[in-house]
């Protein structure tokens, strides 16, 4: 008499990166609002993007060039070193219409720029 051995399934990739998580923790901004509440207020109203891992070579307009793709893009602002004041890695861009930061985060969210996959979200602004 043979016996089979039931293995269960191989964990799914979601599973593995943790996306099936009942709830994702908020970042707090505890220095510019009051309460978690109000950042979601002010993020719900936001077009600012908060863009990471960029290289160091990357500049205002590389960032312009890749975010207005997708449409008008009303400022660009590169995260400087304190000390040295060159660009460490982060931007802000902020579009001139909500929709198209929506758009941003969906479609620009790991593409490259300057040889680097870039991270965005939205930021309270």
């Amino acid at each position: 008499m043979s016996s089979k051995i039931i293995l269960p399934p191989p964990p799914r990739a979601a599973e593995l990166l943790c996306a099936n998580e009942p709830e994702k923790k908020l970042y707090w901004d505890r220095s510019h609002y009051d309460s978690p509440e109000s950042q979601m207020r002010a993020l719900a109203k936001s077009s600012t993007l908060y863009v990471g891992n960029l290289a160091f070579s990357t500049r205002a307009s590389h960032l312009r060039a890749h975010f207005s793709t997708l449409g008008p893009v009303a400022a660009v602002h590169v995260g400087l070193d304190r000390f040295r004041k060159t660009p460490c890695g982060f931007a802000f861009v902020e579009y001139e219409s909500r929709a198209h930061a929506h758009q941003a985060v969906a479609y620009l969210t790991g593409t490259k720029l300057d040889g680097r996959v870039i991270r965005a979200e939205l930021d309270a602004g």
